[in-house]
């Protein structure tokens, strides 16, 4: 069954992960910054299932690396917790790091949702009309990391299948001599797919007129209204934000607001994708139930 965020118009969809997004890279206070992960990864996990641990699990050590390594490069603070190398290692640059890596880990997370609702049709046909060639190049750079490592995959098993990849007992040195071997077919494969893909596109008049979609998408009252609430609350949380709700200081001591209303309002934004979607499960299994 299809994610019910997913079949909103392009624009809310749009919308509410570039306030997401943007809301995950500028507030730093730390109960934000856990409500945007926590939220962000039920949502991923809801998008894709069991596929979606491997990237919960993969981003809990970045999270703790980040947190462990700022204290080595930002020296700040009052609680002094030991001297590593001759400098000091404190308590507040510590948080600070943890607060950094919560705030990346939403941000990837969120973006991995955004790949998953916004797909490249999406895109071009919200975008297509008013930046031709701008809405073309994001589209190729959002779809190069995925595309990159279903080609890095296939390459491995191609060498592997002819001999000449490398096994388990292999030297660190033909680890990355294997490694740049790939790297230099990957640089290869890309830069004569961005020449086809070109081509292609010039060929076909792409960004010479006004240019038209094999998909039409048409705003709903869902859509409307879920604008609507979107918006409310979006202004809702520039104004606990104007009220410093969501102050946070972490060197040389730290400052943080005790959350208040505005964290409900945020969490409640967030929420959104998710509910849509409880909600058309739940309403899929009630009718599959009365039949």
């Amino acid at each position: 069954m299809k994610d019910a965020f997913s079949k909103c118009h392009p624009l809310v969809n749009f919308l509410f992960f570039a306030g997401a997004i943007t809301a995950a890279v500028v507030i730093q206070h730390p109960a934000y910054l856990l409500s945007g992960v926590v939220t962000g990864g039920v949502y991923y996990l809801l998008l894709r299932g069991r596929k979606g641990v491997g990237m919960l699990l993969g981003l809990l050590p970045l999270v703790v690396l980040l947190t462990v390594v700022n204290p080595l490069f930002n020296t700040l603070g009052e609680t002094r917790l030991f001297t590593l190398f001759g400098r000091p290692y404190t308590a507040e640059a510590l948080y600070y790091g943890g607060a950094v890596g919560v705030m990346f880990a939403a941000m990837m997370l969120w973006f991995g949702c955004y790949n998953q609702v916004l797909t490249t049709d999406k895109f071009t046909s919200l975008f297509g009309n008013l930046i031709p060639s701008i809405s073309l190049l994001l589209v190729m750079v959002l779809r190069m990391i995925p595309a990159f490592i279903r080609k890095t995959k296939q390459i491995l098993g191609v060498r592997q299948t002819i001999g000449k990849g490398v096994g388990a007992t292999a030297t660190n040195k033909e680890k990355v001599k294997e490694g740049m071997t790939v790297l230099g077919v990957l640089t290869a494969w890309a830069l004569e797919g961005s020449i086809v893909t070109a081509d292609s596109m010039r060929a076909r008049g792409y960004g010479t007129a006004k240019r038209t979609s094999f998909m039409t998408y048409s705003m709903t009252a869902r859509d409307y209204t879920l604008l609507a609430i979107m918006t409310v609350l979006l202004g809702l949380l520039i104004a606990a934000s104007c009220q410093g709700q969501m102050a946070a200081v972490f060197v040389p001591g730290l400052q943080i607001t005790p959350p208040s209303w505005g964290l409900a309002v945020y969490t409640i934004y967030l929420l959104i994708p998710t509910i849509l979607h409880i909600k058309e499960v739940l309403a899929w299994h009630i009718s599959r139930s009365g039949i």
